[in-house]
């Protein structure tokens, strides 16, 4: 098993997106990237903390690559937009990839150089060595599932849930 952490905008909507994909074994919300220890949701929400709302992605490097999980991460938020996830504005919405080792960062930044030639605007995503991960609150695990039906799930998660099984027949 090998690991990722990103960050592109709410983490309901994110892990919500992730959980669909084949090969991957968990995903867990949380907070990284900031200066304050084990933050709360309320702390990181007031934009003070410095982290980032993140999910851990734990999956099977022979069931899907590191590429295609980068492929989804790009289909579903907007690298282009700083410090914001369509409503959600602050840097604790910022686009962030948070790397364990030199290979996966090289890996990181071959990809969003790549990428890059697909958008007109610079793609803003941070690339950053993870020193720590906060796993979130239990409230926030699983957001999507245990609340389908509330409103800021059906408006934002419930279309980046569908972007990630179309590309998961791909």
């Amino acid at each position: 098993m090998d690991n990722i952490i990103l960050g592109g905008g709410c983490f309901w909507c994110i892990e919500a997106a992730f959980k669909e994909v084949e090969g991957v074994k968990s995903v867990t919300s949380g907070y990284a990237g900031g200066h304050t220890e084990d933050p709360s949701y309320r702390e990181v929400c007031s934009g003070d903390t410095g982290h980032a709302e993140v999910v851990k992605i734990e999956y099977n490097d022979e069931v899907v690559g590191l590429d295609r999980l980068l492929e989804l991460f790009f289909k579903i938020h907007n690298p282009t937009t700083k410090n914001r996830e369509g409503l959600d504005i602050g840097s604790q919405y910022r686009s962030i990839i948070l790397y364990h080792n030199p290979e996966q960062k090289e890996r990181i930044e071959a990809f969003i150089e790549e990428v890059q030639k697909e958008y007109e605007d610079e793609i803003v995503t941070e690339v950053e060595e993870l020193q720590q991960f906060y796993q979130a609150e239990e409230k926030h695990q699983d957001y999507f599932k245990k609340n389908p039906e509330d409103a800021y799930c059906k408006m934002h998660a419930a279309p980046k849930v569908k972007k990630a099984k179309e590309h998961s027949k791909k």
